[in-house]
């Protein structure tokens, strides 16, 4: 096992804190539906737009755990060949793998930024209680960009990694090798 360099452990703790704040909103939202079915039930009054709120947090939600997931490599991977051929073959893989992925999140922020440039453009808003989409959605676009760098972080620990033959800069950083860590000391 081991152990993260500084700079991964920064990041992780930046990456950690987004996803974070994505998982309270999702709990306010949850408070938000569960009270909204009481209200249902009791025949209380009920939330006005609920769906709005849920149409501008969600997408905010799930791009806050990008960053943490790309940093940490926690997505879904297949890793047959890098166990058979070795540290080195594996290190070039999995090089490889993170140029893709970065040339995807690249993609995918620029994306991103033109659709948002086309709901602030058409000053869309949610159905019910018209809360302007652009503002949250730019707030979305911008932690789809802040996985660009943090992929290419990723990209250049494991070109470092496969060119000295050495473990990546953040290896060590799933969620298994750090419980063992903190229930080493």
């Amino acid at each position: 096992m081991t152990e993260p360099t500084a700079t991964a452990r920064r990041l992780d703790r930046i990456t950690q804190a987004v996803a974070l704040i994505g998982f309270a909103g999702l709990v306010v939202v949850a408070f938000l539906i569960f009270y909204d079915g009481g209200a249902r039930y009791l025949n209380a009054p009920r939330i006005h737009g609920l769906k709005d709120y849920g149409e501008v947090v969600y997408p905010l939600v799930i791009a806050s755990c990008f960053p943490a997931v790309l940093l940490r490599q926690t997505n879904v991977t297949v890793r047959v060949f890098g166990k058979v051929g070795g540290g080195r073959l594996n290190a070039w893989l999995e090089t490889f793998a993170a140029l893709v992925v970065l040339a995807f999140f690249a993609i995918l922020a620029w994306q991103f930024v033109n659709l948002t440039g086309k709901y602030a453009d058409a000053g869309r808003t949610t159905r019910t209680i018209g809360i302007a989409l652009a503002p949250w959605w730019w707030i979305t676009t911008a932690i789809m960009a802040i996985c660009v760098p943090v992929q290419f972080y990723v990209f250049v620990s494991w070109l470092r990694a496969a060119l000295s033959n050495s473990p990546a800069d953040h290896e060590g950083l799933s969620q298994a090798e750090i419980d063992t860590l903190g229930g080493a000391s």
